[in-house]
């Protein structure tokens, strides 16, 4: 057991927080904790860190435990280069080299105690060999590559913007390999390639892993079992994230369950001692009831998970078929071509998913489309709602509601509460000034303000930033819904993999359209010998050599397997479509919720699988 938590509560200003959370961490243990906006995640981390001090209950932790915790905007500061901030964390371990150089020149000296010498030798080498202290150049090599450092290891730490200091500060964590890792939003400042090799590394992650996430993909892929903090309590659940959403609803139904069957019982009991208490044949039956009835420990009516917003994006006049078309251009970004001499087109109903690394240029790209730039051409009849992951069309000193009925002054004021309500946001948050939001709040009051456009064009850069899991879920449905035209940029790759119907990827500088769903893409950029890999060039007979008919007949076999996968992985895109399909009209209905993601889930397995093997037999 590396660290418990008995029966803690903690409020702030009176307003109870965290009420009788009671939890244990143990070693090598992969933990989800999620929660909405607001519920206590921070303030329980901090708890168990010993930055805040429990009201009641207690925090108690193994003897020795070293804890690592990387916040949400928790950057590395220093005066040194990004290489040298790294190095810092194998201090302790060249020191041990230095000093057994030391020691083995000494032994050779004249007139050294050898018994001595061979003692801390000894010592050294132990201690040498337990901290893998030889390899530290190599481990600094492998984490700052991998988390795209590579090529600035010289770079000044202070030059770096604040997402950079904190993905330094994340590298600096991993090369410490502390006993319990507990990462903050740790995917935030990074780019799909950075993700994937963050996954991979921690899936090899030797102490306990601690992750508090909004991508879903990172959750299922890293834990096994899933906190939820909901109205002040905790509550564990086996699994991943995937796995606790089939068990939250199964415990919801249980609990409603249990709820009724305790009325039922009550209402028999009363029934009971009202028709025979007076009776006196049967008082004495009816008092052994009303004791009964006193001694039954009622619990209290279970309440429904909080709603999440309903979003719905709606238009009245849909434009003409080639929505967005350009004349060639260069994008740039100050001194920085980003892209050179491109051209760029979306078509009426496309869903199209703009994705690179950092710097690659997306959101300019995005601000360059709905810029008035000439050689950018609209479409009659469209009409572009944009959604800024920055918040800069807010006014911090306008309240909720006037930033909405500035924009729309015909709006009355029943409906504009009514739309901020479905959007998450409450009559008491309506009326608070914009620069006293949540990060989250904002996001959903840019969602209201985005609604009321009516747009057939919907231009989003990062909407996902912000919300908690309920609201990312709630807007990927409603885009589904959406039958409009939508480009947009985000790092989570459920929402992608949910919503786009196509990919446009910036990479070295130019703009690459992937079409099929993001899963097509993914294979594509994980595995770079997949389906879309070029035939390779045909050998002449004299190139090859000769050929025995075993080895013609394998590669029949070969190549009818590789057909034979191809055709199943159609099927199966294919029967996930119509699943995916089937679930959203179904939401309402656990049994078929339920059957419906595990036949999706064994879809997937067996998708990866065959991907595996086609790899395999093309190389």
């Amino acid at each position: 057991m590396l660290l418990t938590v008995e029966n803690v509560t903690f409020s702030y200003t009176g307003e109870p927080v965290l009420k009788d959370v009671s939890l244990a961490v143990n070693e090598g243990e992969r933990i989800g904790f999620i929660g909405g906006n607001g519920e206590g995640k921070t303030t329980l981390l901090k708890l168990m860190l010993g930055t805040l001090a429990p009201e009641a209950g207690s925090v108690i932790k193994k003897n020795g435990i070293r804890i690592g915790y990387l916040e949400q905007s928790g950057g590395f500061e220093s005066g040194d280069t990004v290489y040298r901030a790294a190095e810092e964390v194998f201090a302790r371990d060249k020191e041990l080299i230095k000093e057994l150089a030391r020691v083995q020149s000494m032994m050779a000296a004249d007139g050294a105690d050898l018994a001595e010498y061979a003692r801390k030798q000894d010592a050294l080498e132990k201690e040498i060999a337990a901290r893998d202290s030889y390899r530290y150049e190599v481990k600094i090599a492998t984490v700052l590559n991998g988390m795209g450092f590579g090529n600035r290891l010289q770079q000044s730490v202070s030059s770096l913007s604040g997402g950079e200091k904190t993905k330094l500060r994340l590298c600096r964590l991993l090369l410490e390999a502390p006993d319990l890792l507990i990462l903050d939003e740790p995917t935030n400042h990074l780019d799909t390639a950075t993700l994937f090799w963050l996954e991979d590394y921690l899936t090899e992650y030797k102490g306990a892993l601690l992750i508090v996430s909004h991508d879903r993909y990172f959750l299922d892929r890293l834990t096994a079992k899933t906190w939820e903090i909901e109205r002040g309590k905790l509550v564990s659940y086996k699994g991943n994230y995937s796995k606790y959403k089939i068990l939250k609803a199964e415990r919801v139904k249980e609990q409603q369950r249990e709820y009724e069957k305790q009325l039922e019982t009550v209402a028999k009991l009363q029934n009971y001692i009202d028709r025979n208490l007076v009776r006196a044949t049967t008082a004495k039956s009816a008092q052994s009831r009303v004791k009964q009835l006193d001694k039954l420990e009622l619990t209290e009516k279970p309440l429904p998970p909080p709603a999440p917003p309903r979003f719905a994006f709606t238009y009245e006049t849909g434009p003409y078929e080639k929505v967005i078309s350009t004349e060639k251009f260069d994008l740039r970004a100050g001194d920085n071509i980003l892209l050179n001499n491109t051209e760029f087109t979306l078509m009426r109903g496309d869903k199209c998913a703009l994705v690179g690394a950092n710097g690659t240029g997306k959101s300019t790209l995005l601000k360059f489309l709905l810029s008035g730039d000439r050689r950018v051409k609209f479409a009659k009849f469209v009409k572009a709602g944009y959604y800024d992951q920055e918040n800069a069309d807010l006014n911090p000193a306008d309240t909720v509601l006037d930033a909405l009925r500035f924009r729309f002054p015909l709006f009355p004021l029943t409906e504009a509460y009514g739309l901020l309500a479905k959007s998450g946001i409450d009559k008491d948050d309506a009326l608070k000034r914009v620069g006293e939001l949540s990060g989250g709040l904002k996001a959903k009051l840019e969602l209201a303000i985005l609604q009321a456009t009516h747009a057939n064009l919907l231009v989003l850069d990062e909407p996902t930033n912000h919300l908690d899991l309920p609201s990312r879920e709630a807007l990927e449905e409603a885009l589904c819904a959406f039958d409009g035209t939508l480009l947009f940029v985000s790092h989570d790759r459920r929402f992608i993999e949910s919503v786009a119907t196509s990919v446009i990827s910036i990479e070295n500088g130019t703009l690459t359209r992937f079409e099929g769903n993001y899963r097509d893409y993914v294979a594509q950029k994980r595995a770079p010998a997949t389906l879309t890999q070029p035939p390779k060039e045909r050998k002449t007979q004299e190139d090859t050599g000769y050929r025995s008919k075993e080895e013609r007949a394998r590669e029949a076999q070969k190549r009818n397997r590789t057909k034979e996968i191809e055709n199943r992985l159609e099927a199966i895109e294919a029967k996930e479509n119509e699943l995916n399909e089937r679930l959203a009209l179904c939401a309402a209905d656990y049994a078929k919720v339920k059957e419906i993601t595990e036949r999706l889930e064994a879809l997937r397995n067996e998708s990866d699988a065959l991907y595996e093997e086609y790899a395999g037999l093309i190389e």
